[in-house]
């Protein structure tokens, strides 16, 4: 009988926490991999967005409302040195834009642009309603490194006007 009322308790005692806990509650239907980058999200911050070696990509879902800002740092061979990211968002948002930071780290301009959402999506197992993330991050990707090649179009231009 002790046992049984125990059981019972512990059990109404985590219902009750998960009713009364809405953080648990959404923490227990996130895979624990995007639990792992919600609570320990790496590569945040930002870096100079004037720099010509410095890339900067801003896009937003109106949907839902995430808005994920993802800078990159490329050294003069066109290796990606460096990623930051901002994102306001859910729980998947944050994780995909920390997951893509550590993905184009160490890779070329090209190499990067080869990163889809699909493989964000697999990787941090997203449900088909978190989908947009992976693509938010992707397409943030993809405009920081265009961001990155139009400051070095520019770059150059301006060497060819100096030497002319």
């Amino acid at each position: 009988m002790a046992i049984a009322s125990l059981r019972i308790s512990a059990s109404s005692l985590l219902l009750s926490r998960r009713l009364f806990s809405p953080e648990l509650n959404a923490l227990c239907s996130y895979h624990k991999k995007v639990v792992d980058h919600y609570e320990n999200p790496r590569n945040v911050g930002t870096l100079d967005k004037n720099s010509k070696n410095v890339g900067t990509g801003l896009v937003g879902a109106p949907a839902c409302g995430d808005v994920m800002k993802l800078q990159i740092q490329v050294d003069e061979n066109g290796k990606i040195i460096e990623a930051k990211f901002k994102t306001f968002g859910c729980g998947s948002a944050i994780a995909s834009s920390s997951l893509a930071t550590e993905w184009v780290k160490g890779k070329s301009v090209d190499e990067a642009l080869k990163i889809r959402n699909t493989d964000i999506a697999k990787e941090l197992c997203l449900p088909p309603v978190k989908l947009h993330c992976s693509m938010l991050a992707e397409d943030a990707i993809k405009a920081a490194l265009s961001d990155y090649r139009l400051k070095q179009q520019d770059k150059k231009e301006e060497r060819v006007h100096a030497t002319s």
